[in-house]
């Protein structure tokens, strides 16, 4: 037997990270379910007791504080204790980057088990998406939020041991990447950007060096002026308010690193891009379209 309650969400349900059902059960002795497939991914969450579970061919025997990923479409069984079976909170999601998220958080079939010493936390959070659960727009985003914050605190207290240091590096340099990419309009320095991956910053410029062939700095600023290239090309925007959409609150600072990189001002630049298919031209476009087969190349690996 299992005391169990229960919510799940019908309706729309789309978008990048959405709650499709939550619950906390507390169960009876070899109470189980299973082996069976979930149509979403499911987290469970051992408040007390212990028990078992199995997944991808390999047995798991788990107790309070442990949690456990149900992945879809994946043969799962779990079972409590006989003499100390558990009480867990559950929460089953789905979205268009669910997977993207638990595998960097370090979860997957492969390796679907986690610890975690938030325990008051986590049932703080799964009790509040119980409590919001009317159908509307304001219940649906708390809990999809609170969906965010209980991966957060299981990320907070998970270490990501499966991975060995080639598959780390390169996750640095990505989110190293896709942080100046989202943040290159804004006055942030390489500091900012190994603050962000957290790691120090000889071995940022260590890994962009073995990565990129260039160190952070210079991809800082190659991507800002290839911005600003662009800009300069497709608009007729002043320099200042280029250097500024660019990151350099100082005009006289953007335009001295656009000569550094293409030797000659911004405004000879763009004069000389509406002349039309002119050799520099051409290799302006060549340039760019290198730039960015190599940070595509780099979000494939």
């Amino acid at each position: 037997m299992e005391k169990a309650y229960k919510l799940e969400f019908a309706g729309e349900q789309t978008g990048s990270l959405y709650v499709n059902c939550c619950g906390l059960s507390q169960t009876e002795g070899l109470h189980s379910f299973g082996p069976a497939l979930k149509p979403h991914y499911l987290v469970h969450y051992i408040l007390s007791g212990k028990g078992r579970f199995l997944t991808g061919g390999k047995e798991y025997p788990l107790e309070t504080g442990y949690g456990f990923l149900i992945t879809p479409d994946e043969l799962a069984f779990y079972q409590a204790d006989e003499q100390d079976p558990w009480t867990y909170v559950w929460v089953g999601f789905s979205g268009t980057r669910a997977a993207e998220y638990l595998s960097n958080i370090g979860l997957s079939v492969g390796h679907p088990v986690f610890r975690s010493d938030a325990s008051e936390e986590l049932y703080r959070i799964v009790k509040d998406m119980m409590e919001h659960n009317t159908f509307g727009l304001s219940n649906d985003l708390r809990r999809n939020g609170q969906l965010g914050i209980f991966l957060s605190v299981i990320a907070e207290g998970t270490e990501v041991d499966q991975k060995n240091e080639a598959d780390k590096a390169n996750t640095y340099v990505r989110k190293a990447v896709a942080f100046i990419q989202s943040n290159y309009c804004n006055p942030v320095k390489v500091t900012d950007v190994a603050d962000y991956v957290c790691i120090n910053r000889s071995y940022l410029y260590t890994l962009f060096q073995n990565s990129m062939g260039m160190s952070p700095q210079q991809f800082l600023t190659t991507f800002r002026i290839t911005k600003a290239t662009e800009l300069l090309q497709l608009t007729s925007l002043s320099i200042e308010s280029i250097a500024l959409s660019c990151g350099y609150h100082d005009p006289l600072v953007f335009t001295k690193a656009f000569k550094q990189m293409k030797k000659m001002s911004p405004t000879a630049y763009r004069r000389e891009m509406s002349k039309g298919e002119t050799r520099r031209n051409k290799e302006h476009l060549k340039q760019v379209e290198n730039f960015i087969n190599q940070i595509n190349s780099l979000n494939e690996t």
